[in-house]
């Protein structure tokens, strides 16, 4: 699936982009405003560009139709910019009205918060799937950098486990696995009692944010299959 931003590229660029993805036979498109240049505190949209992605989606569904699946970003925890969580969903509506098939969250590490957006997206009338963005933690200061730029809560219970051994990286990695794969075993199998809990219902499918760095969510594959095969 290509990801695709508005930083830097002019409406008639991303065009060229599209076509080439065309023929190539890609069909899947993830359509990003993007984050702010290095350097840069605030995003501002090239001259002929986009500001928003609900601009880049509507491009894309205006121009090539069905041409391409149209993926885009939703934040469960509001996005940094927005005032505020309705505004913010409010937003979200029109950039899936304006033709998104499906939506992945932003990481997150509080099930609740996901499944509570995930209810207020439903009520707001969004009914495409919502992918649930989960990245186990590999690297402390890495995941409190990224924590400070999107606003995710992190329970206090795992923060405090991942500073008692964050001199160690193995032990960091395999924290960050057990805790990433009770993410993904309740929101995939909410029935199912597990470390948060039962939960009130299940995902259309997770999404992992890996960094180039697969071990990890590989881990969490395995440790899901066999989960599922004891049962």
């Amino acid at each position: 699936m290509a990801h695709l931003t508005c930083v830097g590229s002019t409406r008639d660029e991303i065009a060229e982009i599209l076509d080439r993805l065309g023929e190539l036979g890609i069909e899947n498109v993830l359509a990003l405003r993007g984050d702010p240049p290095k350097g840069s505190e605030r995003f501002e949209a090239p001259a002929g560009g986009f500001a928003h992605g609900t601009e880049l989606v509507s491009f894309i569904r205006e121009r090539y139709g069905d041409a391409f699946c149209i993926g885009a970003a939703c934040y469960p925890e509001v996005h940094p910019e927005a005032p505020d969580a309705e505004t913010d969903l409010r937003h979200l509506v029109e950039k899936v009205n304006a033709g998104v098939d499906f939506l992945v969250s932003q990481l997150f590490f509080d099930n609740a918060a996901f499944l509570r957006f995930c209810e207020r997206a439903q009520h707001a009338g969004i009914e495409v799937p919502i992918l649930a963005g989960i990245m186990p933690v590999t690297n402390v200061k890495q995941i409190q950098r990224f924590n400070a730029m999107i606003g995710a809560s992190f329970p206090d219970a795992f923060a405090e486990h991942l500073h008692a051994v964050e001199d160690d990286p193995q032990e960091v990695f395999w924290a960050g696995v057990q805790y990433a794969s009770h993410q993904c075993r309740q929101l995939l199998e909410p029935a199912r009692q597990d470390f948060f809990g039962p939960a009130p219902l299940s995902v259309s499918g997770i999404h992992f944010y890996t960094l180039n760095k697969s071990p990890a969510s590989r881990a969490i594959f395995e440790i899901l299959q066999l989960t599922r095969a004891a049962f």
